[in-house]
């Protein structure tokens, strides 16, 4: 069943997500995605990212959005994007939606993933009532477990050897990550 985007866009002042598409994304995306950190911690995210890739993941953000297996947002800033963040919604219904981010380098350290976590987030719960949500982040990821706690995601475990990642040449332990509705923070 399709998942139509908010309208207005969700946004908080600062802050609007978006969905991929607009003017100016694809050049974004080739920019952002051939970021070393990104390409080390998203592994699944071709290297190099070029703009067919873009185009391609595009595409896929519009599927998602039609099949209503996954939202993808544009992090956008004074009108540029400067990252992604997306919902997959998990196997069964009740089993809640998996949140995925990334922000190009010159947004990080500035809160604005944060920013748009929260956002998500509280659409997701909130408007979408989903029950759970859930993050992983590695464990080697500082900046993603940042952002998770502070958006107030609970931390419940490690998964150990989770998965293995090509670039990293090792096994992932990944961080999983979790907010119920009860627990979205009012700010």
């Amino acid at each position: 069943m399709a998942v139509s985007p908010p309208e207005p866009p969700l946004t908080d002042g600062v802050v609007t997500l978006r969905p991929w598409g607009e003017e100016g994304d694809v050049e974004a995306l080739v920019d952002a995605c051939n970021d070393r950190a990104i390409a080390e911690f998203l592994d699944i995210i071709p290297q190099p990212y070029t703009e067919s890739d873009a185009l391609a993941y595009i595409a896929g953000t519009r599927e998602g959005w039609a099949t209503g297996r996954t939202t993808n947002f544009a992090v956008v800033t004074g009108g540029a994007p400067i990252g992604s963040i997306g919902a997959r919604w998990l196997p069964e219904p009740e089993d809640g939606v998996e949140v995925g981010y990334w922000v190009a380098e010159e947004a990080r350290g500035q809160g604005l993933c944060t920013r748009a976590l929260k956002l998500v987030s509280r659409w997701l719960l909130e408007d979408r009532a989903v029950m759970r949500l859930q993050l992983r982040a590695d464990v080697e990821n500082a900046a993603s477990k940042k952002v998770a706690e502070n958006a107030g995601f609970i931390r419940e475990g490690v998964l150990r050897s989770s998965r293995y990642n090509a670039r990293l040449d090792r096994r992932v332990d990944f961080i999983m990550y979790s907010l119920l509705p009860g627990e979205l923070a009012q700010s």
